[in-house]
């Protein structure tokens, strides 16, 4: 199984970028499609992109087309969220998760960093 910490989580403006990492340990990354989510408050758990374990084309939802990129370093085991224009309503606690490759399945779950975009 595989291990997930997320970090670089802040409080920001609007219009600022911020940068989340997802260090991962335990089974190596490149076993694993990796997907980012996030929760607002009073809300579910909602999917912001993913990218499949090649690190290929990344897919992303509507809310964060244009603005989030997500990155992988299998030879670091890292991935990354890139957030830039920041609004708002992003503000969430953002997680990472892995699943299989292929399986589409988010089994492995991270403690989550807070994410606090002030207007």
């Amino acid at each position: 199984q595989v291990q997930l910490v997320e970090s670089g989580g802040g409080l920001v403006q609007a219009g600022d970028s911020l940068r989340l990492s997802c260090a991962t340990s335990g089974r190596t990354v490149s076993d694993y499609d990796m997907g980012w989510f996030r929760q607002a408050p009073g809300k579910g758990r909602v999917f912001v992109g993913t990218i499949t374990w090649r690190g290929g084309s990344a897919i992303y939802a509507d809310s964060a087309k244009g603005r989030f990129t997500i990155s992988r370093d299998n030879a670091k085991n890292m991935v990354y969220l890139q957030m830039n224009s920041l609004k708002p309503e992003d503000t969430a606690v953002y997680y990472c998760a892995a699943s299989e490759r292929g399986a589409g399945v988010y089994k492995y779950w991270g403690q989550g960093t807070q994410v606090t975009v002030s207007s």
